[in-house]
Order: structure tokens, then sequence, then C-alpha cells
């Protein structure tokens, strides 16, 4: 409880509106303020730490009433910080609804710390930013050609450096789609005893609905787009959504599309053998034949066995004896991307066997740990070598990756080469996404802009 005790002015100048005023207290009080310097300044911190709801929770176990928009008042009340010299520079962009809605995050990468964010992700915003900080002399980006563009129309002076990450990352994506392309030369055959021939190679079976539709689907949102029609209006006539359409359209090939799909493995798979066995014995009853396997641990429902059974059902024969069941694409592509020093024993005798059955997979193999030195190494030198090599194969994914990467030539060789990356932009992503989180639903693009440039 604080007595106060102030004195009442009155004002000489008889055209003066207020007529009378009060005296003011340094550090106590404030004109036509509800809170003292001191518990807006704590009102404030809160806001700024945890938005409007948390906020609002802490504020009233200190014994302050306060509702959350006054929380985020204040925190929009707040100056920008000063923004000193920014001479390396991280763009990067962030969701504010995913496949809708995106904007940009500046970091300035000397003290990891955000100097702008703004709406949406084209070109000429970055540009114009750019221009009114002619002191950038290195910009760190992902491969998205608008923040190349944006840059170069911006500080044609700067460096621009590709994210070894990103480069990475694409990279992983091509061996998926190349080794998902191989999938039928990922078995090995087990051993059987002397003077008998090994089992056959479980080969992959018959292609999935969704896989065939998703093949269909592509064909002909191609041919409507090679006819000059919208994505909307092609979206209609198909029935598709329009982000289909849009993928669709972008994909090079129904692989692109089909690889994730075509890789997953079926609940039933671990008690093939099992079910194949019993078949074969005559026990047609896939009620029973699936209370035995749960007997033996199968999690799955009864659905799936008699989807699985359905197969051998059709035509009354026998079920065949299945091989050992080959690695997954997911595993495969896991093991040519890993250090061979970081792999385990078996997996690594898993990949020399393959790598001795397919010469592509070895070949595969042996180029994306190329890369892995260059990019390690930053031997930048080596790239146009290893782009021309991985050219000159026979893997369309992997050439595509190489082919793609002369159209940023210059920025991937300086990502292979100088010791700046996006590291501290995907960081202040991750901090940015949790500030995002705690407004629910109120993220309008000023107080997420103030909570970012004022959260350090």
């Amino acid at each position: 409880m604080i007595t106060l005790r102030v004195r009442r002015f009155r004002c000489g100048n008889a055209a003066c509106p207020a007529v009378t005023f009060a005296e003011q207290v340094r550090g106590l009080t404030s004109p036509h303020s509800r809170f003292t310097p001191l518990l807006r300044i704590l009102l404030t911190q809160i806001g700024l730490a945890l938005a409007g709801r948390a906020g609002v929770r802490l504020a009233a176990a200190s014994g302050v009433m306060v509702g959350r928009d006054t929380l985020l008042r204040l925190v929009k009340a707040l100056p920008d910080p000063a923004a000193g010299p920014v001479p390396v520079l991280g763009v990067d962009d962030f969701a504010f609804r995913k496949g809708r809605h995106y904007g940009t995050v500046l970091i300035d990468m000397a003290t990891h710390r955000p100097v702008e964010l703004f709406d949406g992700r084209e070109a000429a915003d970055l540009a114009t930013w750019l221009r009114r900080h002619p002191e950038v002399a290195v910009i760190c980006r992902d491969r998205s050609g608008g923040y190349g563009e944006g840059a170069r129309q911006g500080a044609p002076q700067a460096i621009q450096v590709a994210d070894r990450f990103h480069l990475w990352q694409n990279l992983g994506q091509a061996v998926e789609k190349t080794v998902n392309t191989r999938r039928a030369h990922l078995g090995e055959p087990a051993p059987g005893p002397p003077g008998q021939a090994p089992p056959p190679v479980r080969q992959p079976g018959a292609e999935k609905k969704i896989v065939t539709r998703m093949r269909e689907n592509y064909a002909a949102v191609q041919h409507l787009h090679a006819q000059g029609l919208p994505k909307t209006v092609i979206g209609r006539k198909l029935g598709l959504h329009p982000a289909t359409v849009r993928k669709f359209v972008t994909a090079r090939s129904p692989e692109d599309l089909t690889a994730k799909t075509q890789q997953r493995t079926h609940v039933v798979d671990p008690w093939t053998g099992h079910l194949h066995q019993r078949w074969n014995e005559g026990e047609r009853n896939a009620t029973a034949l699936f209370r035995e396997i749960r007997q033996l641990g199968y999690p799955g429902g009864e659905l799936a066995v008699q989807r699985y059974l359905r197969r051998f059902r059709q035509g009354r024969g026998h079920a065949p004896q299945p091989g050992p069941k080959p690695p997954t694409v997911r595993q495969v592509t896991s093991w040519i991307m890993t250090h061979p020093d970081h792999l385990d024993q078996r997996d690594a005798a898993k990949l020399r066997s393959i790598r001795d059955r397919d010469p592509d997979l070895d070949w595969l193999t042996t180029h994306v740990r190329a890369f892995a030195v260059m990019m390690t190494g930053r031997h930048g030198d080596r790239l146009d070598t290893w782009i021309t090599n991985a050219e000159s194969g026979t893997l369309p994914p992997l050439a595509a990756f190489a082919t793609n990467l002369r159209r940023d030539h210059d920025a991937v060789t300086a990502g292979l080469t100088l010791p700046w990356s996006s590291g501290p932009v995907e960081g202040n992503i991750n901090r940015l996404k949790m500030l995002k989180r705690q407004m629910f639903g109120r993220a309008s693009l000023e107080l997420l802009r103030k909570r970012v440039l004022l959260a350090h």
C-alpha cells in the first residue's frame, strides 16, 4: 500500500484545454496510465516471453489481474531494437499457415539474432531490404530461386552461399528415388543346405492401387497442363485439390510422387512366412490364421490379414514360399548416406552385399561418399568434376540433382568452400515456430515481428 500526496496545478494559459494537471512522480506514475512504470515493465516482459494466455496465468499467479489483449498491446508498443550493420546475412522462409501463407526472417549471422521479419517470400521484398543495407557482403540462403533472384537484384556485390544442409537433403532425396527404382535388386537369397538351391529372392509384389492411381492422375494432370489449362480448372475436371494439382504439375516424373508410397511396408510382412506355410497346409480360414499370428505378436487387425490372403484365394493356388525379406528403400538410403565409420557392422555388411550385386547402387554409393567428403572438407574446387561424373551416369535422379546444381553453381561452390552455413537460421526458425504456437491463433505479423526481434 503506497500513500501518495501530489500537487495539482492550474495552467495560466487561458487557451490551454487541460486547464489543470497533476504532479507526476518519477518512477511511480505516468499520465493516463493504468499501470505504474515498474508494473508495465513486468507485464511487458511477461507478454514478450509467454504471449497472451500463458502470460495471463503467470501474471495472475503474481497477484496481477490482466487480460491477454492488454499483454499483446504492451508487446506491440515496444520500439524496435537498434539494428547495426549486417555484413553476413541469413535468410529463410517460415510458415504462418503451412502450404498457404509464408513469411521471411532475416538473421545477422555474426550475432545469430533476427534483424527483420516480413510477410511473403518474394524476390522483390528481399531486394528492397537489401538496397537499404549496402554493407551486406555474404548472404546465406537455401536453394530457393526467389531468394537467389532477390539477392542478385538487391545486393549484386554480395556472395551468395547455398546451405550445406539443404544440399545434403536434396542429395538424400535423389538417393531415395534411385534406390526405389532398384528395389528388385535389394533382396539377398538366404543360404540353404548344401546341394540345394537357395530359396528365391522375395520380389516386390504387384503395384499398389494407390501407386497406380497416382500414376493415372499424374498422366491426366500433365496432359491437361500441356493444353494450357489453369491448375484450378484441372482440379475441377479431375476432382483433385489445388495443392495436389500443383504437386503433380511440378513433379518431373511419377516416380517423384510414388517413391515414399512404394517403400511402405505392410503390417503383415513379418508374419508372411507363417501365413504362407499354413495356407499351403490347407488352412483357408483367414480368421483362424489371424488368431494364430496374433498369438505370435501380430499387432494389426483381421482385415489386413484378409486383404493379404485375398491374392491367393482368387486363384485357389499355393502361396509361394517367401524368400528373405529385402531391406526397405529407406534403410538402404540411410546406409548409403551414413559415414562408413558410423555404420553398424551388420548394416555395413548388408550394404556391401547390395553393392556387390548391383553395380548401379555401388556407383551411387561411391559418388554420394565423394560428395560427403567434398562437403565436409569444403573442397568446392571438386564440384565441377563431381557434377560431370554424376551427369554421365545412368541414374536419372542423381543426374537431375547434378544438373540442378549447375543452375545455382556459384552459390553451391561458395557453400562448399566458405565456412558460412544456415545453421543459425534454422535454429531461429525453430524458435519462431514456438513463439507462433504460443499466440493461439493471434499471430498477427506485427505481434510476431515484435516477439521475434525482441525475444533475445
